[in-house]
């Protein structure tokens, strides 16, 4: 009996230690202006209206005034989009500032800004439909479509495959 309760005390320990150890880390990246994975879902936010409207990311970046690879590293989470440059994307993507921190996973929203980054691969980046581009496409053909009468038949015809 001994034994067990030597070992949960050591896991408690080294499970406290971890987290010391993280906050740490968190603290320093956060002072170092490292992005988080907040970051990086306000980027994937920006890629997901962006494709909406069919835009390129060279396009936003002469809109904006910077390069496309500036985009690609605000898109991915490499970099921080800092309050004036969130604002002025809004205006350019005509959508409310707010928009970019909708429907953020609650597992995000808890971290805070206790993590270094948000990783190109990470399954928050990918496991969104509405961010890939073939949603994008997919609605602005949808919304091509002129005839209303149409275009509910192409809803009940995808509604009607997808069940």
């Amino acid at each position: 009996m001994k034994v067990t309760w030597e070992c949960q005390i050591y896991e408690i320990r080294a499970q406290i230690e971890e987290e010391i150890a993280m906050a740490k880390t968190a603290r320093k990246g956060a002072k170092k202006g490292r992005s988080t994975p907040i970051d990086g879902y306000v980027g994937s936010r920006v890629r997901q209206r962006r494709l909406l409207l069919g835009m390129s990311q060279e396009m936003l970046g002469k809109a904006l005034g910077i390069t496309f690879q500036q985009i690609q590293k605000y898109e991915h989470g490499s970099n921080r989009i800092g309050a004036s440059r969130l604002f002025t994307l809004s205006k350019v993507l005509n959508v409310p500032v707010s928009f970019f921190f909708e429907d953020m996973p609650k597992a995000l929203v808890d971290a805070g800004s206790k993590a270094k980054g948000f990783p190109r691969n990470s399954a928050l980046y990918e496991t969104d439909p509405m961010a890939t581009p073939e949603t994008a496409k997919l609605v602005r053909a949808y919304y091509g479509i002129e005839d209303e009468t149409k275009r509910r038949m192409v809803l009940q015809l995808i509604r009607s495959m997808s069940n």
